[in-house]
């Protein structure tokens, strides 16, 4: 059986890569794909201890992160899809002014 050590090293590699890909990073498609990567560590972190605490509790808050992050995803490309065809973009560096 492996440790639950092992899969919070784990999760917490993969928090980081997504941590480093959204603060370096400008185009807003890989933001948003660097913020669901940091979800799914802290999804692999509730199913772990879920797992070693038999308890389901755990698993069952990951069913609804995954909702929450279908709906940022859905949400998120349409604003990015609007932010394009006002713009022409979809660097951060370059949006300096919203408007309603």
């Amino acid at each position: 059986m492996i440790p639950v050590t092992w899969y919070l090293a784990l999760s917490i590699i993969l928090f980081s890569i997504g941590m480093y890909g959204f603060l370096t990073r400008r185009n807003v498609i890989i933001m948003f794909l660097c913020i669901e990567l940091m979800l799914n560590a802290a999804n692999l972190n509730f199913v772990a201890f879920s797992h070693y605490l038999t308890d389901l509790h755990g698993q069952v808050m990951t069913f609804f992160i995954i909702a929450v992050a279908a709906a940022e995803a859905a949400i998120g490309l349409g604003i990015v899809l609007a932010l394009f065809r006002n713009r022409r973009t979809v660097y951060s560096d370059e949006i300096n002014q919203l408007r309603g």
